[in-house]
């Protein structure tokens, strides 16, 4: 097949979740016999016009000029240029920004939507951008040939709001290799001797109720937090909690070894998301072995089940961090855990799966003319 994967700032990954698995399924439908292009930002580090094996087409973005509307702008410039090449699908990573441009989308091409969370839900947006989301959604479906929700909450969500029958596919994670001395030296940290976050500085993502918690708490360990805080929320947090020498905000790290080795040797990994369908941080922390407390809601508890500790308010974040672990319950959720990673969440298992409903897609066109007569390159 000839595939197009539209709406992530661009691969190699330097930002999040859209971009980690459009870098993983891009490269895996390479190496499985694919021609596989992805839309980059001009304002991405990698120049290049190809990676791994990938096409790279660089759009003009200018988010740094305009913010979020320049995404729009971005989206669309990408949306021009893949009507001009013959690409049997589109894959849109999300929805936000593209959705409303679908009158440019080609009659002779299968679109494909990743739905992503339930975006509308987010409190950091006022009400006014919640109510555009929920339009942007309903585009984004009606203008879809195919949908796919990366947790069985959104896909119920989606069947029934919108008599779809969206495709389950998760995100994946990689089970890492363990090099991990070199990094706690560098950050002066022992193994079981700290507490980890790691999240975009966002309400939805309850990092002040974890905060709350830990400040209320007798911890004498630290607690770090991964996570670009330059936005006005992250800047209230900082602020907020400077005067507690035990909280490190470290910033954003994106080297996968640096934050495998954190994850792996933290006495407790909070998740604190409650938007969305399955979050990659949490499958990361899964796969580094990490012993998790998740906020508790219906996306993570789909995930991890039994194998965690749950939290909704910030006392029972400071009861947790004042909790004796068994290391038998450590043993068995950190087990578990990985089990599930080899088993449900592996990347070549969700790069199988587009692949196979991809298939089911083209398929689907030829028997029910959802595009234009077209001589299709998929069998």
């Amino acid at each position: 097949m000839k595939i197009a994967i539209i709406g992530t700032r661009g691969i190699p990954n330097h930002y999040g979740g859209f971009e980690q698995i459009t870098e993983q399924l891009a490269t895996g439908l390479v190496e499985r016999g694919h021609s596989v292009t992805v839309y980059n930002s001009h304002n991405h580090p990698n120049v290049a016009k190809s990676w791994k094996g990938v096409s790279i087409q660089h759009c003009y973005d200018p988010e740094h000029m305009l913010g979020t509307a320049g995404q729009f702008v971005y989206d669309l410039n990408c949306i021009r240029h893949a009507r001009k090449n013959n690409f049997d699908v589109w894959l849109f990573m999300g929805y936000t920004s593209s959705s409303v441009w679908h009158s440019f989308f080609p009659k002779n091409s299968i679109i494909v939507s990743n739905m992503d969370g339930m975006e509308w839900k987010r409190t950091k947006y006022a009400k006014t951008v919640q109510r555009f989301l929920k339009y942007a959604e309903k585009l984004a479906v009606k203008h879809s040939h195919f949908h796919i929700a990366d947790s069985p909450a959104i896909k119920d969500y989606l069947d029934k709001k919108y008599s779809v029958n969206a495709k389950f596919i998760p995100y994946g994670a990689v089970l890492p290799a363990a090099s991990e001395e070199e990094t706690l030296r560098q950050y002066n940290l022992a193994k079981d001797d700290y507490f980890l976050l790691i999240a975009r500085m966002e309400p939805e993502n309850n990092v002040e109720m974890i905060l709350d918690g830990f400040s209320a708490s007798n911890c004498k360990k630290n607690f770090l937090v991964i996570g670009k805080t330059e936005n006005k929320f992250g800047k209230r947090l900082v602020g907020k909690y400077g005067s507690d020498n035990r909280i490190k905000f470290l910033g954003a790290i994106f080297d996968q070894e640096t934050v495998h080795a954190l994850r792996a040797n933290a006495q407790l990994y909070f998740h604190g998301h409650s938007v969305g369908g399955t979050n990659p941080s949490l499958l990361e922390a899964m796969a580094s072995g990490s012993l998790i407390a998740a906020h508790d809601n219906i996306f993570n508890k789909a995930v991890l089940g039994n194998d965690a500790f749950y939290f909704d308010c910030a006392a029972c974040v400071k009861a947790l961090l004042e909790k004796t672990v068994c290391t038998e319950t450590k043993k068995t959720f950190t087990r578990n855990n990985t089990e599930k990673i080899r088993q449900q969440y592996s990347w070549d298992k969700i790069i199988d799966a587009y692949e196979n409903y991809f298939f089911e897609c083209c398929q689907s066109a030829k028997n029910e003319s959802y595009v234009s007569s077209k001589r299709w390159a998929c069998k």
